[in-house]
């Protein structure tokens, strides 16, 4: 199974983007779904996550208020709404997926499957 990351692109700075990430299999099932993210220079930084059965979601402190993840389970796809970007939201943006347990949901070692990566760029 693979993960199909999209949607990024450049924005300028208090725009939106809307990133998916689509599982390659309808039948894939995981516990959890996450999105990490890796800025030139830093290592990668937990986002967001979504527990796949019951929808909670979890986030970075940076990014509440201003990011939304969500699923559609039908099609087996996660997204992350992210809105007021600031330069510091670029980054490469990953999506995971994984079935560790809720108290380590922000552990990237949770995560076995991972998309590719979808380039954000925030202009000022």
């Amino acid at each position: 199974v693979q993960l199909q990351a999209s949607g990024g692109g450049l924005v300028q700075a208090g725009g939106s983007l809307r990133l998916s990430c689509t599982a390659s299999e309808l039948t894939f099932s995981t516990t959890q779904r996450a999105w990490f993210r890796q800025a030139p220079g830093k290592e990668r930084e937990f986002v967001a996550a979504i527990r796949w059965h019951g929808g909670y979601t979890f986030y970075t402190d940076s990014v509440k208020g201003r990011f939304t993840i969500s699923r559609d389970n039908a099609k087996k796809t996660m997204f992350l709404e992210m809105n007021s970007l600031n330069r510091e939201d670029t980054a490469i943006y990953y999506c995971a997926a994984g079935n560790g347990i809720l108290s380590s949901i922000r552990d990237a070692r949770q995560y076995n499957t991972w998309g590719q990566g979808t380039l954000v760029t925030v202009s000022s």
